[in-house]
Order: structure tokens, then C-alpha cells, then sequence
């Protein structure tokens, strides 16, 4: 053991336990069922934490999660269906949240997972596709991915360029997509293209077809490089004359409304991941002011970082209110789109402001990854982003308030 040095401190600092942040009794009556989701999601993070954090460090993907995660039937998202465990809205964001608190690539698996291609399934397929598909996914045996933005076309979905064209009994497809979780994975990718067949009613418009990954032509490159969301691989996906069967394509989907349906399900489940990485930024800073001491008192003791607290505090109570009224509102069935897209976009935003405030609050220690908070920090750039960047929230907000289109 080396000689104890003065003012060598090497004990680290513990500001990674959940300290249960319910200024306002926000969550304070939850329970039963919606608790013990939130219990289950919590052990999850308990016994993957240090494999994640070494994955998140080494940009590797922990597959051996997923069935981990399936076994505690986290990857439900609140679809609802008789083969799948019932989770009512507010369990479905309390189970994003505390995924994302422990780590955001554990919380963007459940995105691409359950929120993007197992809803997608449930939505649109066929009893044959979700006869074969349904339970492998929610189980998390198999991979699912959600292929729609392409290279040139993110926000600017609509005018994607991938097609599909009739070949006999079955479909041809052609095209790129990038960004696609789970995209390289072996799985298999729900991917979207504009129909191309005069013959077919839905010519011009955007389906959706279930395509195994090793079909050939199929090529998923994972995107190397990230600094967000490390943990989970996002792939670059080139589709050259991927043949698959006439039933592979999705029966219920027809149109882009059909994606945009998949797609506002999943913003509040942004507006949930934003609120467990704001929450463990928030108990980071305050955790830390208690334990750092400088100038012979505890950081918490000095004026300046009571009040960065209280402000990170503010926040977080905000964003915690904008999640429950959203589970309350969607339990109702009564959740507009662009009240979803207003929780995500004030929630993410609302998230970076409290990390960059933590990471002050940490100092020099706020960019150690074993600290968490730099980590927290870059995922909630990807959130911020995916789902809809913050420019497409606010012209869909713009677009309800005034009634005036200004997409372009």
C-alpha cells in the first residue's frame, strides 16, 4: 500500500446513489403495480452498472442486457397487447426514467427496443409477423431497429428516398438509412420506403417492412466515433436490392401519419429519459456539496452553491410535474401529439441546463467519467436531438398554436 501523502485524498466520492429527489411529492403515491416496474427498473440499473460504465467508456454494445431487461419485462414501453406484461403510462415513463438515470445507453435500448420497433409491430403488423416476432423482441432474444431517417434526409423525413418495388410475389427495396439503433445488431429492422408499384392503391406513399438482417444486400456499418450514448451501437445502413417476401411488408402501415403515430408515442418517453438524466446530474451536485470540502467547510455550506442548487432543483420539479400531468393526461387517453412534443422539448432542455449547473458544481471532478455527471452531459445531446430535434418540436407546438404551417 503507498504511503498516505498529505492532502492525498484517493477514496472516491459517492454520488452515484439515487437519493429519491421528490421536492413536490410528485410521485409520492405511486403504487402497486406502477411501483414495482419502477422497483424492477431499479435493480436492473443495480446489477448492470459498473458493465455499462465500462461499455459506455469502450463504445461496446452489452447485449447479454437485453434478456436481462426482457426477464424483468422492462421492454413492454406501455404497448399494450395480451402477450405483453400490462404497464399503464406512468409505469412506462417511471421505467425510462430510471433506466436513464443509471446510464442513457440503458434507456435508449428501451427506446429502440419497445418504444420504436416493438411499437411498430403492434401497431401495424400482421397476426403472422407478430405471431413470429412479438415475444423474441419483448423478451430481448431478438434485436429490433426503426429504420427511417436516412443520410440526407433526419428532420426532413417525409422526403426520404429508400423504395420499395414490387418483384413478383414479393418487394425489392433500395435505399439508406443512418442512425438506426440496433441497426447492425443480427435482428431485424423495420424499415420505411415509399412504395413504388402503379398497380399498388398505396403507390407514392410510405410503407413499412420487416426485414431480417442477414437477408443479402442488407449491410449495417455501426456509426464508430459517438460520444453520446456509447453503450448501445447505432449502424449506417445500406439496403442494395434487398429482396424480401410479399408478407414481409406491415399491413396497418400506409402513410407517414403511420410513422409519425410510432413516433409521437416515443417523445414522451424522451421527455421521461431527459428527466432521469436530469435527476442524477441534480443528486450528483448535491451529493458532491455535502462530501467536497474547500476553504475548511463543505462546498454545500457557501451561498453561491446552495443557490445553483436551488436552481437545478427548480427544474427538475418542473420537468418531474410536465412527466406525471403527460402519464395522467395519456392514461386518460386524452394525450395530443404536440403535448407530447412540449415535454420533450421542454424537458431536454431543461436537462442540459442542469448538467452543465452539476458539472460547475463538480469542478474538475465533474469531467471524471467515474463521477457520471460528464457522461449524463453528452448522452442528453443525443436525446436532445433524436425523436425530433428542438427546431421540429417547436414548429409542431407553433404549427397547433397558430394554425399556420411553417416547415418550410
Amino acid at each position: 500500500m503507498a504511503p498516505e501523502l498529505p492532502g492525498d485524498r484517493t477514496e472516491p466520492y459517492d454520488v452515484t446513489s439515487p437519493l429519491d429527489t421528490d421536492y413536490y411529492a410528485v410521485f409520492a403515491d405511486v403504487a402497486g403495480d406502477d411501483r414495482d416496474a419502477w422497483h424492477r427498473a431499479r435493480t436492473l440499473v443495480g446489477e448492470v452498472a459498473d458493465r455499462m460504465a465500462q461499455a459506455w467508456d469502450r463504445a461496446e454494445y452489452p447485449l447479454e442486457v437485453l434478456p436481462r431487461m426482457g426477464e424483468l419485462h422492462l421492454l413492454g414501453d406501455g404497448v399494450a397487447h395480451p402477450d405483453l406484461a400490462p404497464m399503464s403510462p406512468l409505469a412506462a415513463g417511471l421505467v425510462n426514467m430510471e433506466l436513464s438515470r443509471g446510464d442513457g445507453s440503458l434507456g435508449t435500448i428501451l427506446a429502440v427496443q419497445g418504444g420504436l420497433a416493438l411499437r411498430t409491430l403492434v401497431f401495424y403488423g400482421s397476426d403472422a409477423q407478430k405471431e413470429r416476432w412479438l415475444r423474441p423482441l419483448a423478451a430481448g432474444e431478438v434485436l429490433g431497429s426503426f429504420a427511417l431517417t436516412e443520410p440526407v434526409h433526419g428532420s426532413d423525413s417525409t422526403s426520404l428516398e429508400t423504395v420499395a418495388r414490387r418483384d413478383g410475389d414479393g418487394w425489392v427495396i433500395a435505399g439508406a438509412k443512418k442512425w438506426i439503433g440496433n441497426g447492425a445488431s443480427g435482428g431485424i429492422t423495420f424499415v420505411w420506403a415509399r412504395i413504388d408499384d402503379e398497380s399498388d392503391p398505396d403507390d407514392g406513399q410510405v410503407g413499412c417492412f420487416l426485414v431480417e438482417q442477414d437477408r443479402p444486400g442488407y449491410t449495417g456499418t455501426v456509426i464508430e466515433g459517438k460520444v453520446s450514448l456509447r453503450a448501445i451501437h447505432q449502424a449506417h445502413i445500406r439496403l442494395d436490392g434487398v429482396r424480401v417476401p410479399g408478407d414481409a411488408r406491415l399491413p396497418g402501415a400506409r402513410s407517414f401519419k403511420d410513422t409519425s403515430r410510432v413516433l409521437f408515442a416515443t417523445r414522451s418517453g424522451v421527455a421521461w429519459s431527459a428527466l432521469g438524466h436530469a435527476t442524477a446530474c441534480f443528486e450528483a451536485a448535491l451529493a458532491y456539496s455535502t462530501q467536497r470540502e474547500q476553504f475548511g467547510k463543505p462546498l454545500a455550506r457557501f451561498q453561491m452553491v446552495q443557490e445553483r442548487l436551488t436552481q437545478m432543483l427548480a427544474e427538475l420539479t418542473a420537468m418531474q410535474l410536465y412527466c406525471r400531468r403527460l402519464a395522467d393526461v395519456e392514461a386518460a387517453g386524452a394525450l395530443r401529439p404536440t403535448q407530447a412534443s412540449l415535454a420533450k422539448y421542454h424537458n431536454t432542455r431543461a436537462a442540459r441546463r442542469i448538467a452543465q449547473t452539476a458539472r460547475d458544481v463538480l469542478g474538475g471532478n465533474g469531467i471524471l467519467l467515474e463521477n457520471r455527471v460528464i457522461q449524463h452531459m453528452a448522452d442528453i445531446e443525443a436525446i436532445h436531438t433524436y425523436e425530433g430535434t428542438e427546431s421540429v418540436q417547436a414548429l409542431l407546438i407553433g404549427r397547433d398554436l397558430t394554425g399556420m404551417g411553417a416547415f418550410a
